[in-house]
């Protein structure tokens, strides 16, 4: 398959995969059970996830795959696709629609491909390399806004984002903030990429929530980090936002009272 082609099989297989999800979406037999890490985790991930890498594996036969439900498979490529059928598994479970598919394929050290279909809202966001981001077929761009006090700040977990980055900082950044919403997992990013927010923290993530996002990101004139200011999708916990606001970051988050 060649690259001018991988596109539309990103985007089909992340469009058939959230069909899947789709089919226990505030469905009586949705089946959840409790992995080994004390998440949720349900059918609709697992076969989500197997269509996924099956439709990999048939076309990209020597590439690796990453994915949450079922660990590593390594190829002989120097290429692999990171994976997460459901990204905000609990959401999903409770009926709200703001959770995703992610898929990301990386080359190298690099991020090429990144998509996110949000299939109970039939969202679908997509970046590749010089060829820009993508938000339902119509060029994306992230927002300008530079002022603290008129940004829009999502976040996932309010609870784990004070655990990581203290209480007083949090609360003051709140305070400062014109919006502040939670709800986030992938749906927080994707309103970054798309303008819709403009700063988004998102505390304890593993690499298949965050890996798509690299390449969005940088192809929606947009930024991310580590919470410890690092330029990588194997950090553990992520911050997206607008290229504006990314030389601010270290003072709106440092541990103490902002001087606003």
């Amino acid at each position: 398959m060649s690259k001018m082609n991988i596109q539309a099989f990103i985007e089909r297989i992340a469009r058939e995969a959230g069909a899947i999800t789709m089919k226990y979406y505030n469905s009586p037999s949705l089946r959840i059970e409790t992995k080994s890490n004390d998440t949720p985790v349900t059918q609709a991930d697992k076969q989500a996830e197997e269509y996924l890498r099956s439709e990999i594996k048939k076309h990209f036969p020597n590439d690796s795959i990453i994915g949450e439900e079922f660990g590593d498979v390594n190829g002989t490529a120097d290429v692999r696709w990171i994976l997460d059928p459901i990204d905000g598994t609990k959401t999903f479970i409770r009926g709200v629609p703001f959770y995703g598919t992610l898929i990301a394929r990386e080359e190298g050290d690099t991020v090429t491909h990144g998509c996110v279909y949000l299939p109970a809202l039939n969202e679908l966001l997509y970046a590749e390399r010089q060829k820009g981001c993508w938000w339902n077929g119509a060029r994306c761009h992230a927002s300008s806004i530079d002022e603290v006090d008129k940004i829009s700040l999502v976040t996932t977990d309010h609870k784990r984002l004070e655990k990581c980055l203290g209480r007083d900082t949090i609360s003051n950044l709140i305070e400062v903030v014109s919006l502040y919403r939670t709800w986030g997992d992938c749906y927080g990013h994707v309103l970054v990429a798309t303008g819709r927010a403009d700063l988004m923290l998102d505390a304890k993530c593993a690499v298949w929530d965050i890996a798509p996002f690299a390449v969005i990101m940088d192809e929606a004139g947009a930024h991310y980090e580590s919470f410890s200011g690092e330029r990588t999708i194997r950090g553990g916990d992520l911050i997206t936002c607008n290229a504006a606001l990314a030389p601010r970051l270290p003072s709106l988050l440092a541990p103490v009272a902002l001087p606003f």
